[in-house]
């Protein structure tokens, strides 16, 4: 791996994680906003933020989620498959505007993994929670296309790392 993208992988992941910490009480539980989750657009401009996104997940919740290690395995599970799932895509859908609408359809509904480790660890309703928090992660990721787009506008994302 370059140093260039080492370390670009690792300011994303503190940047995800600062973020995170942020507004730590709403990132969690049943009631999720996580607003470092728009950082999981990133995958659409290059698949090589996939791991900076997937560290800054895992620290985030190691240092931050009282589920201790269940959440280390479903919420950076769910975040490896979502984004898997986004950059395998990237050869069907065109346009980064499209592509952006679909990671954010993606990652809303893989929030049934969130709700599933929820209802193991502390016995919420699935249902109920899978709504909650995919309510939440499409607000996030919906809010967040604008966003990255005018961040890739002024940094080229794509040829960044």
């Amino acid at each position: 791996m370059k140093v260039k993208t080492m370390a670009t992988s690792g300011i994303i992941a503190a940047l995800y994680v600062a973020v995170t910490f942020l507004i730590a009480p709403f990132g969690f539980t049943n009631i999720q906003f996580r607003l470092s989750e728009m950082f999981n657009h990133l995958v659409v401009f290059n698949k090589k933020y996939m791991i900076g996104v997937v560290l800054g997940v895992f620290v985030s919740n190691l240092l931050f989620s009282e589920l201790g290690p269940i959440d280390l395995v479903f919420g950076v599970g769910q975040s490896v498959i979502a984004l898997s799932i986004t950059i395998l895509s990237a050869k069907f859908i065109q346009g980064l505007y499209k592509r952006m609408v679909f990671n954010t359809l993606v990652f809303t509904f893989t929030m049934f993994l969130i709700a599933l480790e929820l209802n193991i660890a502390l016995g919420f309703p699935f249902w109920i929670t899978w709504g909650f928090v995919a309510v939440g992660e499409f607000a996030v990721m919906a809010v967040g296309i604008p966003i990255m787009k005018a961040l890739n506008d002024r940094l080229r994302l794509d040829k960044l790392i």
